[in-house]
């Protein structure tokens, strides 16, 4: 089966079901344009993509699993940044959104910087820098970015971040910032269904840490390069980054250990920013609060 093929089987599931478009485009986390693109076969969708339309068609577990399989063997794909930037970051934040909702074990290696569910906007600013977007487009990408970041609360969900500790000692924001980011890491990881491992610069190297990515339970991958972001179904690419996860698990510090460097990169962090000539940084209670961050390790009234 093509894409034009598989195209055609979604449109003709879609006019069986009686389920207008609009409303079927609306629950797949996509714009009526885009499904019409992809049931007339003038856009590969993605495995998500179909993944999504069949839930909103509510079909059988049969036929959900026939268009699943045949979306895998043509769904390799590479989405240049810039698309995104054009049609809206936060519209690609939803659409991770909603396949991270379909998700219950969410494995993330990151040697770039702090994973996206972790960030705290002001980290989100500090990552988008230079790329030239508005700043409403900016906000309605940090908007999206922390709304995905509810599904961490839903414990029937697990979670593993593996990052490199160079991320956490490269300086995207400033020091008391930084500190605060590394703050959330550690309260983030005291919760039951997140393991975050850090990977010591200390440590043998099991391998070149190279690209980030992100593992959707043993079905899908997303590779993230410096110029695009590749979707792979296909299993033997998956089971490639579930063995690289695996590599650098190995020599990963959690728990006990993970906190103890974590802090004193923190502290390291809060030590510089009392220097002299740091320029202080003015943050309302409010702004803490709503990065997950507690007011009571700053100096508010400066």
């Amino acid at each position: 089966m093509n894409r034009t093929d598989l195209g055609k089987a979604l449109r003709e599931l879609r006019v069986a079901s009686g389920k207008q478009a609009k409303v079927v485009a609306r629950s797949a986390a996509m714009s009526p344009s885009k499904l019409s693109k992809i049931e007339n076969g003038a856009l590969p969708p993605s495995v998500f993509d179909v993944e999504r339309i069949l839930e909103a068609l509510e079909v059988s577990v049969e036929i959900k699993a026939e268009l699943t399989e045949a979306a895998r063997r043509v769904a390799t794909e590479a989405t240049a940044w810039r698309i995104y930037r054009r049609t809206g970051l936060h519209k690609h934040q939803e659409e991770i959104q909603a396949v991270e909702a379909e998700t219950t074990l969410l494995r993330v290696f990151q040697p770039s910087c702090i994973p996206g569910l972790l960030q705290i906007p002001e980290y989100v600013r500090g990552v988008q820098q230079g790329s030239e977007l508005t700043d409403d487009a900016l906000e309605k990408m940090i908007g999206a970015r922390l709304r995905r970041q509810e599904v961490l609360y839903d414990r029937a969900r697990t979670f593993r971040f593996l990052i490199t500790e160079s991320v956490l000692r490269w300086r995207l924001i400033p020091a008391p910032m930084m500190a605060a980011q590394l703050d959330k890491l550690i309260t983030m990881s005291r919760m039951p269904n997140i393991q975050i491992g850090i990977v010591p610069l200390s440590a043998p190297m099991p391998g070149l840490p190279t690209s980030s990515f992100a593992l959707f339970g043993g079905r899908l991958a997303i590779i993230e390069i410096r110029h695009a972001e590749i979707t792979t179904s296909e299993l033997r690419d998956i089971e490639l980054y579930e063995e690289k996860f695996r590599m650098f698990d190995r020599v990963a510090l959690s728990g006990e250990g993970m906190w103890d460097l974590v802090a004193s990169i923190r502290d390291d962090f809060l030590a510089d920013s009392k220097r002299p000539d740091a320029q202080p940084l003015r943050f309302t209670t409010e702004e803490l609060n709503a990065a997950g961050i507690d007011p009571a390790r700053f100096d508010l009234s400066a």
